[in-house]
Order: structure tokens, then C-alpha cells, then sequence
């Protein structure tokens, strides 16, 4: 049978859509509540302006809320109601000590298990949902065993998400597939078999694939390093294309045409973004060099290199277009999300090229449909370095024509799909001459950009 009193410790990214879709699709049964210290994000969580944007997420929220989806500081008392507690806290690269740069930070996976161990009253299953290394089943098992109450027992699974922000929703409700790793115990085995039971309340159970614990931690990291390197390859060419005249995204659909490659994650760009892909291959770079494997740990480094470059090279692309020099120009960015369809600005290539642009003294007026502003001059003060130097070169836009109005280059930097419909014959008035556009997302129509006047600059090809 299947839990039905479920905990959820982390009201991010992950935890509260993943909670969501359980809530709405997990049985008549089921009671589920996300717990979190941060108070400002629960408010959110129960306010009509939800702390992430996600389409469709809104939706499911408004439909359990206060209903059979719960949302409390009260962590406590959420771990000593759940029957089965997932772990969805944040897991960010470490900045610090050993594996600086590399490895994962723990420190709250670590503080999670201490929590849960010291407030169970009755055996649960535990549940790793955040990213982690392999073996963290290991730590988590280890500090609930040496910290539990007598007569107290936990099973620990890992169940990691396979989301794409943007699409989230629609990945919850129709999964390619969901993966349960846990011991290859009895005990191991009625884990599995409880944590299964929720989810074939709606994916076939065809779908639900079970391994040992370590092989699933395993098979995030690498699902999403596979996908990163994808990109850094398809990249790679870009620059190749622009070099000789090629079409990178005619070489795109001839070997996306290949049965065994497939068209996906092959649209060049001008970097990938996200919480997930470098910071999990950098946790497959330092497990690779802990395990002394040097060579593995530096193939896997060269994705983000690659990424890094990609980059670099197209800040650097604008400055030589705009004459080598961007000095009190304004220019124009279009999108700092790192992808459309979310506010989620973590490892935005746009982060990294406007840093880049700031550095060159440009004045940028920035404008995404999603993000909040405060988050853009968060992101920009930490790699800059300079409130002052951000506030003074830095104006942030609600309105896009107001961003592009008297621009010397505009910079698509989000495939957001309303920056294809907007009036660029009007913008164009208004820029002074010779004017530039960069498409960073091969969005936009560059024929007919030409016409209308525009310098076109586009990842992948010649204009």
C-alpha cells in the first residue's frame, strides 16, 4: 500500500512542484506537506505569487493547497507526521576546503538526517531527492543509524528528478521514466515497493525503474553530464561554422536525422545555463579524480571549459563588432533567464556575458519577462564584485521597447517567444546607425532583419 502521509524537507525548485503534482495525482489518500526554515519562501509558497515561475505550476498549486498540499516552517512536526520524507535540499558546489570548486556541499544533507532522526517517533523511508554524490545513501544511513531512537529504523532510497525547468509540470505528469535506487535487502525491496506504489498512481509501472542506490545516484549525475556534453559539442561546431561558412543548425538536423543521436539538445547557443549541469559534472570531475581516474575527471572538465568559452567568445564577439570599444554605449539584453519558461537565473549565460560587457564599461538595459530585478542585480553584484559600478551601469527594464529605445546593439541572450514578435522596423528608428543585433539563441528571423537594416550577428553562422 502506499504511504500516505508524505514530508518533504526543501520548498525549492524541486521539492514544491514535485509535491505539487504528488498532492494532485498521488491518491484520495494522500497528505503532503513541504517544510521549509526559509518563512519567506513558505509564505510565498501559500500566497497567490509563488516563489518560482513554472507554467502550469500555479494551477496545481491552487488546486491542493489547504486541501491534501501544505506548506510550514514547522519541520519538526512535518518529519514526526510522514510515514516517507523526501530530501530535497539544496546541494550547491562547495567554496570551501576540500573539493573547493568541485565537490558537492553536504552540510545540509547532513542536517536534514540529524533532524529527522532526532524527531521519528516510528520508522520511516527516507528519500534522497536533492542531486548528490554517489554514496551519500551511505551518510545519510550511517547518521540515522548512530542517532536513532531504540526500536527506530530507517530504509533509504534515492529517487533523483529528471526535470527540465520550463516543462517541469508536464515531466511530473508524464514522466520518460522515474528511478528508485535502494539496498538489495527485504527490507531494501518493501522501500522500493512503498515509494513505487505512489508514483503508479498515475506513470505505468513499465516506467518505474529500479536499481541499487548507488547506481541511481549514479545515473543522475551522468544523464545530466551527457545532456551538458551535447551542447558543449554541438557548440564546438558552431564556432567551426562561423569559421568556414557552415550552418550549424543544417549540420544540426543532418546528424540529428542519425537514429542513434537524435535531434534533441543539439541547438547551438550561447551557453548552457541551470542549477544541475555544472554543478553536477564538476561533482562527476571530483568523484572521477577522488577515485584516481585523472583522465576521466578531465574529459568531463572540458564540457565546462568549452561552456566557459563559448561565453567568453561571444562577449567578446560583441566589443570587436561594436569597433572594440562598448565604453558608455548603451546595449540592450533581451533575456537573463537561463532558459525560457522560468525566472530561474542560476549559471545564466547572461550572468557571465554581461559581466563581460560591464568589465568593457558598457551600459546595459536589461529586460526578461521573468525574472525579478532584484535577482538580476544580485546575480550581476556577486560576479562583478561592485554595487556601485552595477547600479551605475545597469538600468533594468519592465517594458522591452524602453530596454532597446536608443540602443547602439540589442543581445538576445533567452529564447523567451515574445522577443519574436516585437516591432523591430520601430526599434531600428530609434538606434543610432550602424545598428547591431546578436542573437545568442538563433531566435529571431535574420533575414528579414537584414532587410530592415540591422548588423546580424548569430551563433553558428554567417549572416
Amino acid at each position: 500500500m502506499a504511504p500516505t502521509n508524505i514530508c518533504c524537507i526543501g520548498a525549492g525548485y524541486v521539492g514544491g512542484p514535485t509535491c505539487a503534482v504528488i498532492a494532485l495525482k498521488g491518491g484520495e489518500n494522500v497528505k503532503v506537506t513541504v517544510v521549509d526554515i526559509n518563512a519567506e519562501r513558505i509564505a510565498a509558497w501559500n500566497s497567490d505569487e509563488l516563489p518560482i515561475y513554472e507554467p502550469g505550476l500555479d494551477d496545481v498549486v491552487r488546486e491542493c493547497r489547504g486541501k491534501n498540499l501544505f506548506f510550514s516552517t514547522d519541520v519538526n512536526q512535518g518529519i514526526k507526521d510522514a510515514d516517507l520524507i523526501f530530501v530535497s535540499v539544496n546541494t550547491p558546489t562547495k567554496q570551501y576546503g576540500v573539493g573547493k570548486g568541485c565537490a558537492a556541499d553536504v552540510r545540509y544533507i547532513e542536517s536534514c538526517a540529524r533532524a529527522i532522526a532526532e524527531h521519528s517517533e516510528r520508522s520511516k523511508i527516507v528519500i534522497e531527492k536533492s542531486t548528490v554524490p554517489a554514496r551519500t545513501a551511505a551518510t545519510l544511513s550511517a547518521i540515522l543509524k548512530a542517532n536513532c531512537k531504540d526500536g527506530i529504523s530507517f530504509e533509504i532510497l534515492s529517487n533523483p528528478e529528471f526535470l527540465a525547468e520550463g516543462t517541469a509540470i508536464d515531466d511530473l505528469m508524464n514522466p520518460d521514466r522515474v528511478l528508485i535506487g535502494g539496498a538489495e535487502t527485504p527490507e531494501g525491496e518493501a522501500a522500493i515497493a512503498a515509494l513505487s506504489a505512489v508514483y503508479e498512481h498515475w506513470v505505468p509501472k513499465e516506467r518505474i525503474i529500479v536499481t541499487n542506490t548507488w547506481s541511481s545516484e549514479l545515473s543522475k549525475l551522468a544523464a545530466n553530464a551527457f545532456l551538458a556534453q551535447r551542447i558543449s559539442s554541438i557548440n564546438a561546431m558552431s564556432a567551426i561554422c562561423e569559421a568556414t561558412g557552415a550552418n550549424v543548425s543544417e549540420v544540426a538536423r543532418a546528424i540529428g536525422k542519425d537514429s542513434r543521436l537524435g535531434p534533441k539538445f543539439l541547438q547551438a547557443s550561447v551557453g548552457f545555463g541551470g542549477s544541475c549541469f555544472q554543478k553536477d559534472i564538476l561533482n562527476l570531475v571530483y568523484l572521477a579524480g577522488s577515485l584516481n581516474l585523472p583522465e576521466v575527471a578531465e574529459y568531463w572538465r572540458q564540457v565546462i571549459v568549452l561552456n566557459d568559452w563559448q561565453e567568453a567568445r561571444f562577449a567578446k564577439r560583441i566589443v570587436r563588432c561594436l569597433y572594440n570599444t562598448v565604453v558608455g554605449k548603451k546595449i540592450c539584453i533581451l533575456g537573463f533567464a537561463f532558459k525560457k519558461n522560468t525566472g530561474d537565473t542560476r549559471e545564466s549565460a547572461a550572468i557571465y556575458v554581461c559581466r563581460d560587457l560591464l568589465e568593457e564599461g558598457a551600459q546595459l538595459s536589461i529586460y526578461d519577462p521573468k525574472v525579478k530585478h532584484a535577482q538580476i542585480k544580485h546575480d550581476l553584484t556577486s560576479v562583478v564584485g561592485d554595487a556601485a559600478k552595477v547600479d551605475r551601469l545597469v538600468t533594468l527594464e519592465t517594458d522591452p521597447y524602453a530596454a532597446m529605445n536608443g540602443a547602439h546593439a540589442l543581445v538576445v541572450l533567452t529564447e523567451w517567444d515574445e522577443f519574436q514578435g516585437y516591432d523591430y522596423e520601430k526599434v531600428f528608428q530609434s538606434m543610432p546607425k550602424p545598428s547591431f543585433l546578436f542573437d545568442g539563441r538563433m531566435l529571431l528571423d535574420h533575414a528579414k532583419l537584414k532587410e530592415i537594416g540591422f548588423n546580424v550577428e548569430v551563433i553558428g553562422k554567417k549572416v
